[in-house]
């Protein structure tokens, strides 16, 4: 049996591409709680590679992760490497990853993006950095944490978008690689912040940009950055 089990829950070495990862994983996880997105061990970071999730592990701080920390399931939320449980929020990582085309997912507990979600159903167009998003970001409602309902919701969120709020809760955020997943995180804290102090200015209401011109900004910020 012992055998059987072993054949069914192969535990792979950490080949150069996960070792490669994991260290991606771990360096995005510190900037989350390093730049105030996360406090403690709050929040979880993922990467994809090939059939492989690797995923910060539940309840452990950052700062002491090495390379034999590291946690991957397959697509399943079969354990394929390490010991450590990994995030209670797998399941979200895991219905991104099913669904989508995502290599990367940040998970973050920012305050103003939190903040946001216990006010509106959707984060509005507050500026043309909407566009790297998909559209104005939706709120998913809430469920309890690390439970198939919240990932559920999420889903719906995300539709057409690489990030949601969840209600009461925080961000989600899915990109190509970890590095476009955090940046994209940040821009949305920080529309989370911009709305909330122009939103707070007593008899006035917040211009938006038109869904027209969002649409052109999205076009326009495909092509941003330096070629290749």
């Amino acid at each position: 049996m012992a055998q059987e089990r072993s054949a069914r829950q192969p535990r792979p070495r950490l080949t150069q591409p996960l070792r490669q990862a994991w260290g991606q994983v771990v360096r995005t996880a510190r900037r989350t709680t390093a730049e105030g997105l996360v406090v403690g061990t709050s929040g979880n970071v993922s990467a994809r590679v090939g059939d492989t999730v690797l995923v910060t592990p539940s309840g452990v701080p950052y700062d002491r992760l090495g390379p034999r920390d590291a946690v991957a399931v397959d697509l399943d939320g079969e354990q394929v490497l390490g010991t450590l449980t990994p995030t209670s929020e797998l399941p979200m990582h895991l219905a991104v990853y099913r669904a989508t085309d995502a290599r990367a997912i940040v998970h973050t507990h920012a305050v103003h993006a939190t903040a946001v979600s216990t006010l509106v159903d959707e984060l509005p167009a507050i500026h043309y950095m909407t566009g790297a998003l998909g559209g104005p970001v939706r709120v998913a409602e809430y469920a309890l944490y690390g439970t198939d309902a919240l990932a559920e919701r999420m889903l719906e969120a995300l539709r057409d978008r690489s990030g949601c709020l969840l209600r009461n809760h925080g961000t989600v955020v899915h990109g190509a690689t970890l590095d476009q997943a955090y940046d994209r995180t940040a821009q949305l804290e920080w529309m989370c912040q911009v709305w909330l102090a122009a939103s707070g200015v007593p008899g006035r209401t917040p211009a938006l940009i038109p869904p027209d011109e969002l649409a052109r900004a999205a076009d326009k910020l495909r092509g941003y950055g330096q070629p290749g």
